[in-house]
């Protein structure tokens, strides 16, 4: 049996591994570093994070892919397009992601962009109201019903949109969200939105970070859920309250470069 000191020597060495500018390269990551404005990054990121299911390099050839369609300029693209430009996205896929999925999502952003000047909006205020949401399962809900609330939204692009309402660990929006909020001195995360602080994030968990965590000892549910993404982030929180989500390198690393049981 591991003792929280003991866990956290283990996984401390292992953020400090990970958590560095070496891991961009063959991280998804890497597709909104492409980028300097604000916007770009955000839809970028975006997309990276969506698509982040499978093989990192299919993951990451499959995101360059898109932004070359979109001129490598996609918040231009998405403010600015006209039907003969959304003529280069027919034919996209990535896994279950089609270009019916692609083509709702830029319409998405174009609405979205016209009214506000950052998508950490579409997660953290209120549309009709214009209150604050002020924690992680509140704005993953609420970006849901937000981003299929258009006219005829494809039931289908649904399932690419994970909500905690569903149950679901959300592990590509709270890792995209970690891209955005997160912020350190080692260049991984971008920290560019200001709404929640890093220790409000909930930590991405799939397969891998489940069974790593198991292993330790830290996550007890045998269901992989939102309930076991609480439940691990608040174990997290006891080891770094300020930054529990710096410990996503570790696990993920763990289970997926280094194969740990």
């Amino acid at each position: 049996m591991n003792t929280q000191q003991e866990i956290k020597k283990i996984l401390d060495q292992k953020v400090k591994q990970y958590n560095k500018i070496d891991f961009i390269a063959k991280d998804p990551i890497c597709i909104p570093h492409q980028f300097k404005k604000q916007q770009d990054i955000e839809i970028a990121g975006f997309f990276a994070a969506i698509f982040a299911w499978g093989n990192r390099t299919t993951i990451i050839n499959k995101s360059k892919e898109l932004l070359q369609r979109m001129d490598n300029a996609p918040y231009e693209f998405c403010i600015h397009q006209q039907p003969k430009d959304l003529k280069k996205l027919l034919g996209f896929v990535h896994r279950t992601f089609n270009d019916t999925d692609l083509l709702y999502c830029i319409e998405f952003f174009k609405q979205h962009y016209t009214k506000q000047p950052s998508l950490e909006t579409a997660f953290f205020t209120h549309q009709i109201t214009g209150q604050p949401i002020n924690n992680v399962e509140a704005g993953l809900s609420h970006f849901q019903e937000y981003f299929f609330s258009l006219e005829d939204a494809p039931h289908r692009t649904k399932k690419h949109i994970a909500s905690p309402l569903s149950g679901s660990t959300c592990k590509r929006l709270n890792m995209y969200l970690r891209w955005m909020v997160r912020h350190d001195q080692q260049g991984v995360d971008f920290g560019i939105w200001k709404s929640i602080q890093p220790a409000q994030l909930i930590c991405p968990i799939d397969v891998h970070v489940a069974r790593v965590s198991r292993s330790l000892g830290i996550l007890q549910r045998k269901q992989t859920d939102w309930l076991a993404a609480m439940e691990l982030t608040e174990y997290l929180r006891t080891l770094a309250p300020k930054d529990p989500i710096k410990y996503d390198f570790a696990l993920f690393s763990l289970g997926v470069i280094e194969k740990f049981n």
